[in-house]
């Protein structure tokens, strides 16, 4: 290096250390800002997952329940009334023909 630019940089290095001192501190202040919207979104995302879960819950209920069985029973006996309705009015055009 040359004389006159070191001679330039030792009145600068103050400057420059209090601007390398400002930008540490706003890097530390972006990250903490980073941390707390990560902790965030995984409060939010763990919220999430336990409602889902919840609902896992019920629907695991409702599938293991006894009423399962009834509900298949209804749509069974559903069935079973519209065949009967289908065969009906073939029953009821032999009876007007005759």
């Amino acid at each position: 290096m040359e004389a006159g630019t070191l001679a330039l940089l030792i009145p600068l290095a103050p400057f420059l250390l209090v601007a390398f001192i400002f930008w540490t501190k706003h890097q530390g202040k972006m990250a903490e800002l980073q941390a707390k919207a990560t902790a965030e979104k995984a409060a939010q995302y763990a919220q999430h997952t336990s409602r889902l879960e919840e609902r896992v819950r019920v629907l695991e209920r409702i599938v293991t329940d006894r009423g399962f069985d009834v509900a298949a029973q209804i749509e069974a006996l559903r069935h079973e009334d519209s065949d009967k309705r289908l065969a009906a009015p073939a029953s009821d055009t032999d009876k007007t023909v005759n």
